[in-house]
């Protein structure tokens, strides 16, 4: 097969060559910051058989650092209006011509993994990854590191054992192997909270789980309400634009899965259950793009993948809606070899979505360069990519758990500069004691009963939030006496709640002292965009700071949460019967919800302009920079709920915080990281240990719960040309 794209074959020859010396087995340079933290000797199991097949993994490449910069300046460039660059979009082809490696360093780097039995698929049309195979112990001669059978957890894995190695001659331009180990991003959907605040009594009230995930006594009434699409396009005002005649047609929205979904008939029984079918132009489909292996139906994913499809066109009801997926292998996440396909193809799609994540620390050097080189060929392309930023507040190394342990850290699928990193907010009506105001009493013929704009705070589900404290009685969520340590509050212990946070780790080693904290280590954080510098609220941190704007995407602790159709059988996977009353079906939150209902806003957006927009960040900043100034909107403050201002394009969620609990007192070998605990077993996520500064409050402007805010989707789509004013 050729390795070489013959258009990358003919880049000019401008590029510097970076591989200048002989390339010796005797000279060998350590990468470092690609060992799982799992990767140690407690967990060891022993050494994989040596013929073990591991497929597909990739090989992230790097560019000299003229085209680098030269790069930069042209995405700058792309991005500013006026410029003669202005949106002029690149082709993989050109991208890779352009502003990729020579190939004379890249035919040096496949003949070395030629030379060690390797069999190098394909390379990408960036000249920037290499798609390879082998055996693992090809892998062990290549890179001087064994591939370990692992049991983390009570779950068997397997993963590189060491830091790879490669000939010093080739460290100008490889920046390592994305992954050599079977550890897969999480999902960002959450089942339903244990336990629920009544809107009324302020009680804690427990919610008993079904076999099949169904919560039977979490009943519809006057504090509890489902979510379906209809309450999304009252709350976040869609039906304007829709009357417009602006409703996604013409668009194609892409989720990324490493699954097909269980039923294409779920997605249909959607469309119709929730009024959407009289949008006659939308279709769903599945690809696997580059030829990739068809994953089919993997149980548990599948509903991550049906529940994408489905709110994605919630929010674009005629757009096309394509699932592109890929077989996960040994080493390799399917969705990024969907990803990795599809902006290589001669034309990329214009919206993607992706609800997975996993921290930075997690995902390592190579992980973190790869989801960054390809989000930013993406962004040079005019692709828009949106991405979860996560379901467990500031510890998303951390994400899943009871309660936090690596301290504050975020999700490096969504820390790029190059993607829209979407937040998660709650209802703010029941805290209030206002549902009767915002909901009506009975349902309309496709179930929607939300009346207007309700109030917003951050989705946050742990006891660790101090709206859920002070609401039962309690003065601070942590301590002997707090919340998080009495008996009700056990059942809030979890970190579900919208992630956001400062980027801590993309560049560099985490410590592979076990514990350790999140930004351990070499670590440090990408660099801050120039769309978010002088945002109000935002730090002079100088970095990458997530999320950048939210939507609903509570899991029910206040009885808010979303329903969707997922017909799935098996028992434990959340499925249940699409038949009757949605108040039965499948419910959850997340941002994985979020993310394509906001990639599907973006469809009308590019529908309204006629042309693919590539990172809306550069917009989304710049409207909330006029809309807000220099000391905040009073008028667009959340809290104003159904009087806040109709001209208003981002809804400022100020009231909340998105704080989870933390490890205390009780497990002596581990450390305090970020956790402040005064006293009590529990303490809550802190900037300092040793005081209380929660990670993070909601604020004016700004802010790490919930980035600029949510979305008035008829004035974004109206005032979106506004910004290049």
């Amino acid at each position: 097969m050729t390795a070489i794209a013959p258009a990358l074959a003919q880049s000019a020859t401008s590029a510097q060559v970076l591989v200048t010396s002989p390339v010796l087995e005797s000279k060998l340079l350590t990468l470092r910051g690609n060992l799982r933290p799992e990767a140690n000797a407690q967990n060891d199991r022993g050494a994989v058989s040596g013929d073990l097949v591991l497929e597909h993994m990739l090989l992230q490449l790097k560019r000299p650092a003229d085209r680098q910069a030269a790069l930069t300046e042209k995405i700058n460039a792309q991005y500013k209006p006026g410029s003669p660059d202005f949106h002029e979009w690149l082709t993989a082809d050109e991208f890779g011509q352009q502003y990729g490696p020579n190939p004379a360093d890249i035919a040096a780097v496949t003949e070395w993994l030629r030379g060690h039995g390797l069999q190098v698929n394909n390379v990408a049309k960036s000249g920037m990854v290499i798609d390879f195979s082998g055996t693992a112990d090809q892998v062990k001669s290549a890179f001087h590191t064994e591939i370990h059978t692992l049991n983390a957890g009570g779950i068997k894995h397997i993963s590189n054992m060491q830091d790879p190695q490669i000939p010093a001659a080739l460290a100008g331009v490889v920046v390592g192997i994305t992954s050599l180990s079977d550890f897969r991003p999480k999902a960002a959907n959450k089942g339903i909270t244990r336990a629920r605040i009544d809107g009324a009594s302020k009680a804690v009230v427990p919610q008993t789980a079904a076999a099949n995930g169904v919560k039977p006594d979490l009943t519809v009434n006057s504090d509890t309400q489902i979510v379906v699409p209809d309450d999304l396009h009252t709350v976040y005002n869609f039906e304007p634009v829709y009357k417009n005649g602006i409703t996604g047609e013409g668009q194609t929205v892409v989720v990324i899965e490493d699954t097909n979904v269980y039923s294409t008939g779920d997605w249909e029984v959607f469309r119709s259950t929730f009024g959407l079918t009289k949008y006659t132009h939308a279709s769903f489909k599945q690809v696997h793009p580059g030829g990739c292996t068809d994953p089919g139906d993997v149980l548990g994913d599948d509903g991550e993948a049906i529940l994408d499809a489905e709110y994605a066109t919630a929010a674009a009801p005629n757009a096309k809606i394509v699932l592109a997926s890929c077989a996960n292998t040994q080493t390799t996440f399917g969705g990024l070899l969907a990803l990795q396909s599809l902006i290589n193809e001669p034309l990329p799609p214009a919206i993607v979505s992706i609800s997975y994540g996993d921290c930075e620390a997690g995902l390592g050097a190579a992980g973190n360069a790869t989801f960054n080189e390809a989000y930013q060929q993406a962004a040079s392309e005019g692709v828009s990519v949106f991405v979860a930023a996560g379901d467990e507040g500031a510890a998303s190394c951390d994400a899943g758990a009871e309660f936090a342990l690596a301290g504050i850290a975020v999700s490096g699928y969504a820390s790029t500069a190059y993607n829209v990193a979407v937040g998660g907010t709650d209802f703010g009506d029941s805290f209030a004691g206002t549902n009767a105001q915002y909901w009506k009493k009975n349902d309309n013929s496709t179930f929607g009963s939300a009346k207007s704009y309700i109030p917003e705070i951050p989705w946050n589900s742990s006891c660790a939030s101090t709206l859920i404290a002070n609401a039962v009685g309690y003065n601070v969520p942590y301590g002997n006496d707090g919340f998080c340590n009495s008996t009700e509050g056990e059942l809030f212990l979890t970190t579900a709640s919208g992630s956001g946070g400062p980027s801590n780790c993309g560049y560099g080693d985490a410590s592979r002292i076990m514990p350790s904290p999140a930004d351990s280590g070499t670590c440090r954080g990408y660099s801050k965009p120039s769309y978010q510098t002088g945002m109000l609220g935002n730090p002079k941190d100088g970095v990458r700071d997530i999320p950048d704007v939210s939507l609903f995407a509570a899991n029910g602790a206040w009885g808010h949460y979303y329903v969707f159709c997922y017909s799935q059988p098996a028992q434990g996977t959340g499925g249940a019967p699409c038949t009757g009353d949605p108040s039965t079906w499948s419910s959850a939150g997340g941002t994985s919800f979020a993310s394509p209902i906001v990639a599907g806003i973006q469809a009308l957006v590019n529908q309204s302009t006629g042309t693919p927009q590539g990172n809306p960040n550069y917009v989304y900043y710049a409207l909330a920079k006029q809309e807000f100034g220099g000391t905040g909107k009073s008028s667009c403050n959340s809290t104003l709920g159904n009087a806040i201002d109709a001209s208003c394009t981002f809804n400022d969620v100020t009231e909340g915080d998105m704080d989870v609990d933390c490890i205390g007192a009780g497990i002596t070998s581990f450390a305090l990281y970020n956790c402040y605990r005064p006293s009590g077993r529990f303490g809550v996520l802190s900037v300092s240990s040793t005081a209380y500064e929660k990670a993070y409050n909601s604020k004016t402007g700004w802010d790490f719960a919930t980035g600029i805010g949510t979305l008035n989707v008829n004035n974004l789509v109206s005032n979106w040309n506004k910004a290049f004013e």
